[in-house]
């Protein structure tokens, strides 16, 4: 797949549309159709990556890293890795992370209203 140039129209347009609109920033950030889905399961509390895999059998292997990395560099997810053999890795939600409950919590109120649970 060919890169996207840094100074094409496409990324100047997204650089306005994400300081304009705070809805277009969120999206940024947390969208998409998996990462909802990650952060609802970590609002819960800390979880291995096996235990991720397990709540969301759906997901594949590739996206969950992916998405979890994706995460990681937002600073709405955190990694902690414990040096051992085997090595223990969780996954927690960090500050910014935990302030989405609320968004999250309005999805499930709303889907929940309109009849998808």
């Amino acid at each position: 797949m060919t890169a996207v140039k840094e100074s094409s129209t496409r990324n100047f347009n997204k650089g306005i549309a994400l300081t304009s609109c705070p809805v277009t920033f969120v999206m940024e950030k947390i969208g998409g159709y998996w990462k909802p889905i990650i952060i609802f399961h970590l609002m819960s509390g800390p979880k291995r990556y096996s235990e991720l895999k397990r709540a969301i059998p759906q997901i594949t292997e590739k996206m969950l890293i992916q998405h979890l990395k994706q995460l990681q560099n937002d600073d709405l997810v955190h990694r902690d890795a414990q040096a051992i053999v085997p090595p223990v890795v969780t996954y927690s939600l960090t500050k910014s992370g935990e302030d989405l409950f609320q968004v999250l919590d309005s999805m499930v109120d709303w889907a929940i209203k309109n009849g998808s649970v």
